[in-house]
């Protein structure tokens, strides 16, 4: 399949030949992003929903899961993998680090599944239960595939989840954290989840997730997308904040916009299969601390293109993220 990413900042991108078409878009002119925006990876999914393992193995070609988490990220989500991939890890010998690293991730979004999103207190017993029991599973197959890739840096990310969800301490997750930045230092999807895990709510101290990101970007290249966590640290201080209007403040509005400039603004950016999360992830910070030029920058880029996350810490998520698109697109 063949299409076009349009970006009206004044430049046109090249032509990116995997683009999937943009789908009929609702009304008011945004539609959801599938697949990370890339036929490949749509046919990574189908094969997935087929439950054909040779043709999944097929369709990984172009990609290394070992260390690139948006794709591995659309097949932990995909329903019903984990009826099958279990049995291709035992079956084929060659690839089962492979399989035990999908089935590990597999198993902890499962896991999440079954939790939900609800504060703990509001979670079953039984939820628990079948929280931990997925948990538990995915922690054998993630750490058995990080033994036989050791160089592999996705298996860590998704044991720092589980580590977070079945709260193993401070100590552990650090350990494992340490595991994940040796093997790649400058990794968005490893951040983002160490600065959940400095939240308030999961036992962090106020203040420790914002010094966390801007200790990274301090350190990250110009154009590279690990800028995104300074987004990310932003929203997550809203999450945390009783006031709503918390991040409309001139310093607020300076850091995220140089920081948006500094990676996916910038020309060195490269746009990988899943770039529109990245630029979701600035629409919604940029949004929230009231900031109008980069978001005008990253909407009109987006041109509709709508990722479900960050924008389900919002009610409404998607009005949410048609609204503010509307505004400043």
């Amino acid at each position: 399949m063949f299409g076009k990413l349009f970006d009206r900042t004044g430049e046109r991108p090249p032509t990116d030949p995997h683009a999937l078409p943009v789908p009929r878009r609702h009304k008011n002119g945004m539609y959801t992003l599938r697949a990370l925006g890339d036929a490949r990876v749509l046919a990574l999914l189908e094969a997935a929903d087929e439950g054909d393992w040779a043709a999944v193995k097929a369709a990984l070609a172009p990609f290394d899961i070992g260390h690139d988490q948006p794709v591995l990220g659309e097949l932990a989500t995909w329903e019903g993998l984990q009826d099958w991939i279990g049995r291709a890890a035992d079956e084929d010998k060659d690839h089962r680090a492979t399989a035990l690293l999908i089935s590990g991730a597999r198993h902890v979004s499962w896991g999440w599944e079954a939790r939900t999103a609800a504060r703990a207190v509001n979670v079953t017993r039984d939820q628990w239960r079948v929280f931990h029991e997925r948990l538990h599973i995915a922690e054998q197959h993630l750490f058995e595939a990080a033994e036989l890739r050791p160089d592999w840096v996705t298996p860590w990310r998704h044991l720092l989840t589980s580590g977070r969800g079945m709260s193993l301490g401070l100590a552990v997750n650090e350990t494992r954290l340490d595991a994940a930045m040796r093997r790649d230092p400058l990794n968005l999807d490893i951040h983002v989840e160490w600065l959940q895990q400095l939240q308030p709510r999961w036992g962090g101290e106020p203040g420790q997730g914002m010094e966390f990101a801007r200790d990274a970007i301090a350190r990250t290249p110009h154009g590279h997308r690990l800028g995104c966590v300074m987004a990310m640290a932003h929203i997550e201080d809203w999450v945390e904040s009783d006031n709503q209007e918390c991040l409309e403040t001139p310093r607020i509005q300076a850091e995220l916009r140089e920081a948006a400039e500094h990676s996916i603004l910038h020309p060195d950016y490269e746009r990988r299969p899943g770039w529109q999360q990245d630029f979701n992830m600035f629409g919604m910070a940029l949004s929230l601390a009231d900031e109008r030029h980069a978001a005008k920058r990253i909407f009109r880029a987006l041109d509709g293109a709508y990722t479900s996350w960050p924008w389900t810490y919002m009610a409404e998520a998607e009005q949410q993220f048609a609204r503010h698109s509307r505004r400043r697109g």
